[in-house]
């Protein structure tokens, strides 16, 4: 059930403020053939902000064609501003270009589908009603931009196109001098925490950490001062993990009035040598088997958006239930209250990065590459190689550092990262060791899985296979090995299928056989894989979507296909055997 006015939760855990105002619901929609804004006698559709066009819970149902315009209207009551205060606008995410405009003003624009942006439309209001207009162009695959799974022509692994607002928007009223950041860098080592708080106008502040509500840590900001670094009690030291996912709450408030709340954890990542000299994962200095499911967040009835938060939170529970303690988000950016309860629940997260460039070379690197991995897994991805890995244009390769850049700005905060994936099976990869030597800069205390899958370049702390076809055969080399896709067995549903076709790496009978093959391809091929150096599993997938009915879920989330303790004894199994090559000598 999709509500009227969808997601009331405030969309920002990590910079909480009271007093905000929600405008999603309904607004007045019309597609045209340029950027030019329709008469007001034209915006006849109504579309459910935020859901894009493309998906049935818009109540649209059209896709936004590469050079068309999709104008968004709807209107506003002024909220109460604090006088000499500030208005700002924000959004959680708009695919792919926009221009806003308030009362006819034009008040900002953006370009990028995944990243959060905000506005300051102050000067534009007027007392009473205000005019919000947002106007929206896609290229989808005719541009460079990431884009993921997204096309104009979905089939197989990849899915339709999703453009416009696709996450919450909102009103947020400020004092004068107002906090603009805070970021807080957490030392696991030192158990400590550097905050950074950035104001509009410098302003001492009150900074205060609080365990399980206990104050722990205060501190004074000097009007001017942008950092601080304090230090958490050994009785408060309270490492996060999948076990104990264990969150401090700081608040930040600054004497002329404006407060925020946030949150972080302390953990640690590294790639180590267990007590046998194998490389593994090791969280809080502690070896651990990361064992999860790919993820590609896409939702039947709104595509790249969910039907609400509490279905979120349904579906992050039920991984945890089941015995997993990772996720590896495909192909997309989710908005920051995915990761929020991430945190929370304890789930670690590899975030790939959203995939971009030309149109891939499929025949090339996903057809070709599967037949011959053995020979093509160590391509090279160097200039020679651009066109025929989709980055041809120095531009779009200057595009795709912009975006890396936008992805870890808007995630570092979030303690649930575990590893970033710059590239997957080569689609649009280039220069992959550059782009990890930039991950190293920008995030140095996070792992880097460098080339999911093929087309490695032998850098980053993860030797990443994918692997459908061939036998399962590990050796402990010089970076930690990771199983990141694999399994993918398919099992069509009836009664939960969207598509007449269906996908996947060989289908199941009924749930018996699917349970039977699960089992035996865990327990058999991958389990005694543990012993020679595998250290993180990720199979494919958590639910189908579209034509793909390879997960463990339906589409709809309705029907898991085999059972729950099964799983969850499966993967215990997979951990116990974990435990004993790593503590044995």
């Amino acid at each position: 059930m999709i509500d009227t006015v969808p997601f009331p939760e405030y969309p920002r855990p990590m910079l909480h403020r009271e007093g905000w105002y929600n405008l999603n619901g309904w607004w007045d929609c019309a597609f045209t053939a340029d950027a030019e804004l329709p008469p007001a006698e034209a915006m006849q559709t109504k579309i459910l902000v935020p859901y894009s066009p493309e998906c049935e819970a818009s109540g649209v149902g059209r896709t936004l064609q590469p050079g068309e315009s999709l104008h968004y209207h709807r209107t506003f009551a002024c909220p109460v501003v604090p006088a000499g205060g500030r208005l700002l606008l924000h959004f959680g995410a708009v695919d792919y270009t926009c221009t806003v405009r308030v009362n006819d003003h034009v008040v900002g624009s953006h370009r990028g589908g995944y990243w959060p942006f905000s506005l300051d439309i102050t000067e534009a209001l007027r007392s009473g009603m205000n005019d919000l207009w947002v106007t929206v162009q896609d290229p989808t695959g005719n541009g460079v931009q990431a884009r993921g799974k997204q096309t104009l022509t979905p089939g197989g692994m990849f899915y339709p196109a999703q453009s416009g607002i696709w996450q919450t928007v909102w009103l947020e009223p400020l004092q004068p001098v107002y906090i603009t950041d805070l970021r807080l860098m957490p030392d696991y080592d030192s158990r400590t925490v550097t905050v950074q708080l950035e104001t509009n106008t410098p302003a001492a502040a009150a900074v205060e950490i609080f365990a399980d509500g206990v104050p722990v840590a205060k501190t004074e900001l000097d009007a001017g001062t942008e950092k601080i670094t304090l230090a958490i009690p050994e009785a408060a030291f309270h490492p996060w993990s999948p076990e104990s996912p264990f969150l401090y709450t700081v608040t930040a408030t600054l004497a002329v009035g404006d407060r925020v709340e946030s949150y972080f954890a302390l953990r640690s990542w590294q790639a180590a040598r267990d007590g046998r000299g194998v490389l593994r994962f090791f969280l809080n200095g502690k070896p651990i088997l990361l064992n999860g499911l790919l993820d590609q967040g896409y939702w039947p009835q709104g595509l790249y958006t969910p039907p609400s938060d509490a279905a979120v939170v349904k579906e992050l529970k039920q991984v945890k239930a089941l015995g997993f303690n990772l996720l590896r988000k495909h192909a997309k950016i989710e908005p920051q209250r995915w990761y929020y309860h991430c945190d929370r629940l304890g789930l670690v997260v590899w975030q790939d990065m959203v995939s971009g460039g030309t149109p891939s070379k499929l025949w090339f690197v996903t057809y070709l590459t599967n037949v011959f991995q053995p020979l093509l897994r160590k391509f090279p991805d160097g200039a020679p190689f651009y066109r025929l890995l989709s980055r041809p244009d120095a531009a779009s390769r200057d595009l795709y550092r912009e975006e890396l850049d936008a992805a870890v700005d808007a995630l570092a905060c979030h303690s649930c990262i575990g590893c970033w994936v710059p590239f997957n099976e080569g689609w649009g990869q280039f220069d992959a060791s550059k782009a990890t030597a930039r991950l190293r800069v920008l995030d140095p205390g996070r792992l880097i899985d460098e080339a999911s899958g093929w087309f490695d370049q032998g850098g980053g702390d993860v030797d990443s296979r994918h692997n459908y076809f061939y036998p399962l055969r590990v050796r402990p080399g010089r970076r930690t090995v990771a199983l990141t896709e694999y399994g993918g067995i398919a099992f069509p549903v009836a009664g939960h299928l969207t598509a007449d076709k269906t996908y996947g790496y060989g289908t199941a009978r009924d749930s018996a056989d699917m349970a039977a093959r699960y089992e035996k391809l865990q327990c058999e091929t991958v389990l005694p894989q543990l012993a020679r150096g595998l250290s993180a599993l990720v199979y494919t997938q958590l639910t189908d979507v579209e034509e793909e009915v390879n997960g463990l879920f339906t589409y709809d989330r309705a029907v898991l296909k085999l059972p729950a303790d099964r799983v969850r004894a499966i993967n215990d199994r997979l951990y116990a055997a974990f435990d004993a090559c790593v503590l044995s000598e």
